[in-house]
């Protein structure tokens, strides 16, 4: 009696299949992970640069009060007291992922010495998938999101 060995074309053809069953579930599952990810670092983000514009603000670096302008794909850190007056020499630049869209482009800036921010706007970002994350300021400069 001859001994064959290998699969059959029944036995990879169903090898396949459930390779492919497996990937339909789990890839929109990765892809929704990496979205509601993508949010969160873009949430803290601009919470760490709020923060920092506060710190240059308070320790006056340059003699200069500081701000942060955030857009779609990008947080601005800047010096001065306005984004459209500012020196763009020290601006420093975070991106953030562009399936991101933002409530409006914000803008705030910090008092020298004290740090307490001209405005307490509130600012949402919105994913793809229709995911918030609010980030909000308050007149003390204390960040929350």
């Amino acid at each position: 009696m001859l001994k064959r060995n290998g699969f059959t074309l029944i036995e990879l053809l169903l090898s396949i299949a459930t390779i492919a069953v497996i990937a339909g579930f789990s890839v929109p599952l990765y892809l929704r992970a990496q979205t509601k990810n993508d949010l969160d670092v873009a949430a803290q983000s601009y919470a760490q640069a709020l923060r920092r514009a506060q710190v240059l603000s308070v320790g006056v670096q340059d003699d200069s009060s500081w701000g942060v302008r955030a857009e779609s794909g990008k947080i601005v850190i800047f010096k001065g007291i306005s984004y459209s007056g500012r020196d763009v020499n020290y601006d420093e630049q975070t991106s953030i992922p562009g399936n991101m869209s933002l409530s409006a482009p914000t803008e705030i800036y910090f008092s020298k010495l004290f740090g307490t921010p001209n405005s307490t706007p509130s600012l949402t970002l919105t994913s793809v998938q229709n995911d918030v994350k609010t980030i909000t300021i308050n007149s003390k400069g204390l960040v929350d999101y």
